[in-house]
């Protein structure tokens, strides 16, 4: 009989153990969540018109604010080019080191490995977890029980709200929270990433890895014999059992590599797609064979080439060459290219930006003088810290005549940091070439009509539409 292909979720309650590893994932835990914690609150002052929030998501003003940079929605491609990056850096620690953004860094690693602490606390370690999950609801189970979801529920709801933070002003937006007066959006937001936090940590947590997300079948492809992940030395491991029998390797088959993992595996049974490359299993057999008396490195970060080298009694390659070859450089390389490009495209980005919109409904407009007239829409968005007055100009036609729709004169005013739309009308007197013709190529200038040089910093090419068109 074939197993059924949706069965219900065996709980696994992981052992709490100490070394290293575990040591650097915690660490990583608080840094990485004192960062997302802490972000929206820092302050950085960038004039009297602007928010002073640091890391400010703006979507109403359509702005993306990072320290001193700011991201504008024409300039998306710097999003763009970020998201670039984290990819090919994920594609980069993925063939040096295997899933080790999953073992330490992902947040659902992250608050997975918080849960499980106050699980431990409420509940005790893992004999304790599977006697209470195990046992009838007594009051016992009640109150633990009850105690942890609302811990979880807190801790959810904490970093839940955090991230609407990131999209209004932080001590503006807690105090309409406060007050129940914030926008309702602003709480669905918490409640849904409150829930799907509290569901997806507490409660899915190695299913999330194994089932919802791809990662773990796109590693494949990224790694090679050369990639440094965890792996059982089973040659020096095997055949298991206990120290006192003849024969045996060093691994006792005391299962504490089973018992600390958060995936429910075994290593030794080779590479598992649910491995995460966490590191734990190595700190509990590294305690074992301390206390066997045996050495430590049973079960350790590894590649596979390194098997070959071991099982002839050769010293295997050193970390730093398995990391540094033609994969991870090229990886680097590319990673380093788009940030040398995007850091590029930051400093050579002009402070004026132009966008010309010809109308094309209709496309020329006829007046009572026989004149043909063109709109147009301009968007002017003044990126610097000051207000400018800038001057509308047309080349490569003579005869033309601008105007703006609702100005006298061709200056436009433009406030720090904001965008102006105007609409300019080209006309060309009866009988010229442009109104005759059929489509005559020009240039729409934007000059500088308030500093003292007065020249050029914008120019959009365009077309004018005539009679022959």
């Amino acid at each position: 009989m074939s197993e059924p292909l949706y069965a219900p979720r065996t709980p696994i309650f992981p052992r709490q153990i100490s070394g290293a590893f575990r040591t650097a994932k915690w660490w990583i835990l608080a840094v990485s969540l004192g960062i997302y914690l802490l972000t929206p609150w820092l302050r950085w002052d960038r004039g009297p018109n602007l928010p002073d929030q640091a890391v400010l998501i703006d979507i109403a003003g359509r702005r993306f604010f990072l320290f001193g940079i700011q991201i504008w929605p024409h300039e998306f491609y710097f999003v763009a080019g970020l998201l670039i990056m984290a990819g090919l850096g994920l594609f980069l620690f993925t063939s040096a080191a295997g899933r080790v953004w999953c073992g330490y860094a992902c947040p659902q690693t992250v608050w997975t490995d918080l849960f499980l602490l106050v699980e431990r606390r409420i509940e005790g370690d893992r004999n304790a977890q599977i006697r209470l999950h195990r046992q009838a609801w007594t009051a016992e189970k009640v109150w633990k029980r009850l105690l942890k979801w609302s811990v979880w529920a807190a801790i959810s709801l904490l970093t839940g709200g955090a991230w609407v933070f990131y999209f209004a002003d932080a001590p503006t937006l807690l105090h309409g929270l406060v007050t129940l007066t914030a926008h309702p959006v602003a709480w669905i937001t918490i409640l849904v990433l409150t829930a799907t936090t509290f569901v997806f940590a507490g409660f899915m947590r190695e299913q999330i890895c194994i089932y919802a997300c791809p990662w773990p079948r796109i590693q494949a492809a990224l790694m090679d014999e050369e990639t440094i992940t965890v792996a059982y030395r089973d040659w020096r491991g095997e055949p298991r059992g206990k120290r006192s029998e003849t024969g045996r390797g060093d691994c006792i088959d005391c299962m504490a590599c089973v018992n600390v993992c958060p995936m429910g595996i075994d290593i030794r049974e080779g590479q598992q797609m649910a491995c995460i490359t966490c590191g734990l299993c190595i700190d509990a057999c590294d305690d074992t064979m301390d206390r066997i008396g045996r050495p430590r490195g049973l079960i350790g970060y590894l590649a596979l080439s390194d098997e070959h080298l071991e099982r002839a009694g050769d010293t295997p390659k050193p970390a730093w060459r398995r990391l540094f070859r033609l994969r991870t450089s090229l990886y680097a390389a590319l990673w380093a290219g788009v940030g040398v490009m995007l850091i590029a495209a930051l400093l050579l980005r002009p402070a004026v930006d132009l966008a010309v919109t010809p109308v094309r409904n209709p496309l020329f407009v006829t007046l009572s003088d026989g004149s043909i007239r063109n709109a147009y829409e301009l968007r002017l968005r003044n990126m610097s810290g000051e207000d400018r007055r800038f001057r509308l100009a047309v080349d490569g036609s003579a005869g033309l005549r601008p105007s703006i729709e609702g100005r006298a004169g061709l200056d436009v005013p433009v406030a720090a940091n904001a965008t102006g739309l105007v609409r300019l009308y080209l006309t060309a007197p009866q009988g010229s070439d442009p109104a005759t013709g059929a489509l005559t190529d020009l240039r729409i200038r934007l000059d500088d009509a308030g500093g003292p040089e007065g020249g050029p910093v914008a120019a959009v090419k365009a077309a004018f539409h005539g009679a022959g068109s």
